[in-house]
């Protein structure tokens, strides 16, 4: 990594400076998400509401949550404090992750760190609301009606439950992360839109075994995934594109 001045520069910083960066980068994550998660746990009984109103709206008699632990609602809400602190918490972390590339940058890329920072946590929310909205009701729907089939009365652990909702919201925030990190792979050199059209058919395998793992087995759950993941990656390759275009926009300038 060296430090950006325009150019590249000749002297690199040594291993150790980059052990101490790193450990800088990671105390300051530690505390923002520490702080988060103390305003979080304030409102957890609320944000619990939340992540059950789903389960809440699937009219199947006997359906309901249970504690099968003394200390399961305790460490139930703590789990979900900490999830919620990761979300509020993410501008802070994507802000130290850019921070720590940022001295092998052009003074120029360096400028795009607040772009970073906004298009990485739209992106996240983006994909995170449509878990709750669209997967997480659909699947939910689709496994617990199966309970109806064979007469059972579903009683769902809420350990359990929080684990899988949490599990597929935070999957599907990163995975909508593709564009925004596709754009500053491509503007720093790392990838362009040929290398993403290259190897596309195996991204298309991966999505499918992504949406296999993440949804419930029924094809329907799979598809209302694989689409936008879809589109995600054709996004990736327009905007792969266009951070190289204007690259070498700017070198030609430059010339």
């Amino acid at each position: 990594m060296t430090a950006g001045t325009g150019q590249p520069a000749d002297v690199q910083m040594p291993f150790t400076s980059h052990l101490g960066e790193l450990r800088s980068r990671l105390v300051k994550s530690v505390l923002a998400i520490a702080v988060a998660f103390f305003g979080c746990y304030y409102f957890v009984d609320a944000i619990f509401a939340f992540i059950a109103a789903p389960l809440r709206q699937i009219k199947i008699p006997g359906l309901t949550l249970i504690g099968t632990a003394v200390t399961e609602a305790f460490f139930t809400k703590m789990k979900l404090g900490f999830i919620a602190a990761l979300i509020v918490a993410l501008p802070v972390l994507l802000w130290q992750g850019w921070q720590f590339v940022a001295p092998g940058l052009y003074d120029h890329e360096k400028r795009y760190t607040r772009s970073f920072v906004c298009a990485g946590s739209i992106f996240f929310a983006a994909g995170a609301a449509f878990c709750y909205v669209i997967l997480v009701q659909q699947g939910l729907s689709f496994l617990l009606h199966r309970y109806e089939v064979i007469g059972v009365k579903p009683m769902l652990q809420v350990g359990e439950y929080l684990s899988t909702v949490s599990r597929m919201v935070l999957v599907t925030g990163a995975l909508f992360e593709l564009p925004v990190i596709a754009f500053f792979t491509a503007r720093v050199g790392l990838i362009d839109h040929r290398f993403l059209i290259r190897h596309s058919r195996y991204a298309l395998i991966a999505m499918a075994l992504l949406a296999a793992v993440l949804t419930p087995p029924d094809l329907i759950s799979q598809i209302l995934l694989m689409v936008p993941l879809l589109l995600l990656y054709l996004l990736s390759i327009a905007v792969a594109y266009l951070a190289r275009f204007r690259m070498h926009r700017r070198e030609r300038a430059a010339e």
